[in-house]
């Protein structure tokens, strides 16, 4: 007959009791399906209580769900049968199957047996199912050490190191002693937390046991305090080990890769091959952590080639460390070529590392491409896939591809995991300064935001030239339960800088002093630039001379603040001071250097630091090192050199290098000059308003009033509006702000008199030297 379990509920479910389900033997054994197990876990059904009925039925179970449990009884005869050998299951993990065999002792009685027990016990464990595991223990009458161990493990690996904490004393209370899985798996918990005064208890307590010669304990500590960077103690542990083991070699060799000590590790992994300890994916994706520079290439190919020596081609992690490594050595070629050759063993790390790979090096149609080719292949992409992918749509150009993708991330499920919301955040500020809306929606949405998120919107508000509302977002942050981090101190660093508020800015200097953060290369970076754009320079100074100097972020800082104000003398011995110590130039070196010969009109030594950046210092001009050379030589009267030098570039003059060059054509009358450039710009930047303003201005200097009017027609049909220009001062912890004719200000009256009064003492100082100079 056809049977419809939804119309027999009754029958199924008759008989659901507190304690457990009593299952009706006609029932069919067809019925005996993953479905009906569900329902049952729906029923809130004690797996522990299971009647005969279900038990009877097990072996059909298996056959519905394709995985064979063999049956250890005979079900010829319900009344009698057979015991056989504890089933031993296939998979550890699977759930079914630790049910099934639960129910089995069960039913035959042998679950008092400790051994089976412990069995069951750890099933549970390694499925997850910790509160089942939980209860059973409570049920176990006669506990041995591996019960406790089960659960201790079990326990810490699911993180709650709390609970396995109390259950390792309640052990002792119990009367057990503590064994080297013991030790090594509340250690592995510890580590995990990096709770290092409870790790130097249970080293008290090895040593107290005579356990410090177990290779097994032993490893599990070093482990502990390599993770809690104490990696002296972790030397000495293992020095004390009579026999390491593979697992001991690379616990020492991880700790020190963690802290970057690259020649120490790799000394430990020469003594290791020495001792005949053969290396594994562990030890190889350690020491490829350690291969991040382009100068470090060669080893990386010399630690491939150790690898494929070694047989180690199938492991996956250690491939997936080699594709990163290459990616950071500078060869995105060699990481394709692994990523190629792990066709059949790539797992999603894989594809995430050539992900990542690609947006490093910034080559984004092939990161998208990856990320459609993970698609096509049935690939589940997770949140650092997103995070990377979203990396690659920064720009007004990728808004829309970054837009498509934030939607797929809320399709997917992943909106709101945290990595992907600072993605995505970061995509948005950097799309465009029409954007901050969007970022600012995503913030908010975020049911939980870390120290990244609230750095980032900062950060937009900062670089968007919303320097208010950064002081503003700051205050807030201040009064929230943060811990505020260098990156903050920096961004609303900057923002006072652009406000120059130099009192605000001195206050939270005080805050940078009392949170420890001076010595920090963007904080002291950000002070320098923010005293440097108040105009104490000699503050700035002091802020330079109490770095370390040796981070090019901090000199490129005071080299911008001296070539600023004018004094491009200083700024040049600072560059020379820079090279003596080592501390090697970047691309912003070399602006605050042109910019400083442009200041001070050295037209011939900053063509020479121009044409010496690539020859001598590796650094390839990019378009702001030609526009400071086109300054540096519209500022001499040097216009039509200023046009070869843009034609000379390798790539198309942008907007701000022709805007550069039509503000020396003003500056020096080139009408004829001027005109081209302005044509060239108003196709480029049709809404910009500074093009018509400077050749209305320049038309209006030289008399050609017909020109300027139809400059502004143009303006008009356009619909481009001059942004006015403002001014502000800080008076008593204070801005005020003005522009052009401004009487809005409150105190406008008072202020306009004030004007009037020092513009008399002015013209009067000025007729007086004119007499004084006719006299002579």
């Amino acid at each position: 007959m056809n049977w419809d379990y939804r119309s027999n509920r009754s029958a199924l479910f008759d008989g659901i009791e507190e304690g457990g389900i009593r299952v009706l033997h006609h029932t069919p054994m067809k019925l005996m399906s993953r479905k009906m197990i569900e329902l049952w876990m729906k029923r809130k059904a004690n797996w522990l209580h299971l009647s005969s009925g279900i038990t009877n039925h097990m072996f059909c179970i298996g056959k519905v769900k394709n995985t064979y449990f063999s049956p250890s009884f005979l079900v010829n005869n319900y009344s009698s049968y057979t015991w056989k050998k504890p089933v031993k299951l296939t998979r550890s993990s699977d759930f079914y199957g630790v049910s099934i065999s639960h129910s089995e002792a069960i039913k035959s009685g042998t679950v008092v047996d400790t051994y089976i027990a412990n069995n069951i016990l750890s099933g549970y464990s390694k499925c997850k199912q910790i509160n089942l595991a939980r209860q059973l223990f409570e049920e176990i009458t006669q506990r041995d050490i591996v019960s406790w161990n089960s659960m201790i493990t079990g326990y810490v690996n699911l993180g709650k190191n709390n609970i396995s904490w109390e259950l390792f004393k309640a052990m002792k209370r119990d009367g057990f002693s503590y064994d080297q899985f013991t030790f090594g798996s509340i250690l592995k918990g510890i580590a995990w937390i990096n709770d290092l005064k409870a790790g130097k208890q249970v080293h008290s307590m090895i040593i107290k046991m005579g356990y410090e010669w177990n290779v097994f304990s032993a490893s599990a500590l070093l482990d502990m305090y390599s993770k809690c960077k104490r990696i002296q103690d972790a030397y000495q542990v293992f020095e004390c080990i009579p026999e390491p083991n593979f697992v001991s070699w690379n616990a020492l060799i991880t700790g020190y890769a963690q802290i970057g000590d690259r020649e120490t590790a790799f000394f430990l992994f020469d003594r290791m091959e020495r001792h005949a300890i053969g290396p594994d994916d562990v030890t190889f994706s350690s020491l490829l952590t350690l291969l991040d520079d382009p100068k470090l290439y060669k080893v990386t190919m010399q630690i491939h080639a150790k690898m494929i020596k070694c047989g180690r081609l199938i492991d996956t992690a250690a491939h997936n460390a080699t594709i990163t490594s290459y990616s950071e050595c500078g060869s995105i070629e060699d990481s394709r070529k692994v990523f190629e050759d792990e066709d059949g063993i790539r797992d999603l790390v894989t594809w995430n590392s050539m992900l990542a790979a690609y947006v490093v090096h910034d080559y984004k149609s092939l990161a998208v491409e990856l990320f459609i080719e993970m698609q096509r292949h049935g690939i589940e992409q997770d949140m650092y896939t997103y995070s990377s992918i979203l990396s690659a749509c920064f720009g007004l150009k990728h808004h829309k591809e970054g837009k498509s993708l934030h939607g797929l991330a809320i399709k997917r499920g992943l909106d709101q995991a945290v990595p992907v919301c600072n993605s995505l955040i970061a995509m948005y500020l950097k799309s465009s300064n029409t954007s901050m809306e969007d970022a600012i929606k995503c913030f908010d949405s975020m049911e939980f935001k870390d120290n990244v998120s609230w750095n980032s919107i900062l950060t937009g508000f900062s670089q968007n030239g919303l320097s208010e509302d950064s002081l503003k977002f700051f205050g807030w942050m201040r009064s929230r339960p943060l811990p505020v981090d260098q990156f903050a101190f920096s961004a609303v660093i900057r923002s006072c800088s652009d406000l120059a508020t130099l009192q605000l800015g001195q206050q939270i200097h005080v805050l940078v002093l009392k949170s420890g953060f001076e010595s920090d290369d963007f904080v002291s970076s950000s002070l320098i630039f923010m005293y440097s754009k108040c105009g104490v320079v000699e503050d700035a100074r002091k802020s330079f001379d109490a770095t370390p100097r040796c981070s090019t972020i901090t000199w490129n800082s005071i080299i911008f603040g001296y070539a600023q104000h004018g004094q491009g003398n200083i700024a040049l011995d600072l560059f020379l001071e820079m090279n003596e110590k080592n501390v090697k130039p970047d691309h912003i070196t070399f602006v605050a250097v042109l910019t400083a010969c442009s200041h001070i009109g050295l037209v011939e030594k900053g063509l020479t630091y121009l044409n010496n950046m690539e020859p001598k210092y590796g650094i390839r001009p990019r378009m702001e090192h030609f526009a400071c050379g086109v300054d540096l030589l519209g500022r001499a009267g040097h216009v039509r050199e200023a046009k070869k030098l843009i034609e000379s570039m390798p790539f198309e003059a942008d907007a701000t290098v022709l805007k550069t060059l039509l503000g020396a054509c003003r500056l020096h009358g080139d009408l004829e000059l001027a005109t081209e450039i302005a044509k060239r710009l108003l196709i480029l930047e049709p809404d910009e308003h500074c093009t018509y303003v400077l050749l209305s201005s320049m038309y209006g200097h030289l008399g050609s009033w017909e020109e300027k009017a139809s400059i502004k027609r143009l303006m008009k049909e356009r619909m481009v509006k001059k942004v006015p220009g403002w001014s502000w001062i800080e008076v008593k912890n204070e801005v005020h702000s003005f522009n052009a004719e401004d009487r809005s200000h409150p105190q406008h009256e008072e202020v306009y008199q004030r004007l009037e009064e020092l513009m008399e003492e002015i013209r009067w100082l000025y007729n007086g030297e004119d007499e004084e100079f006719s006299n002579t």
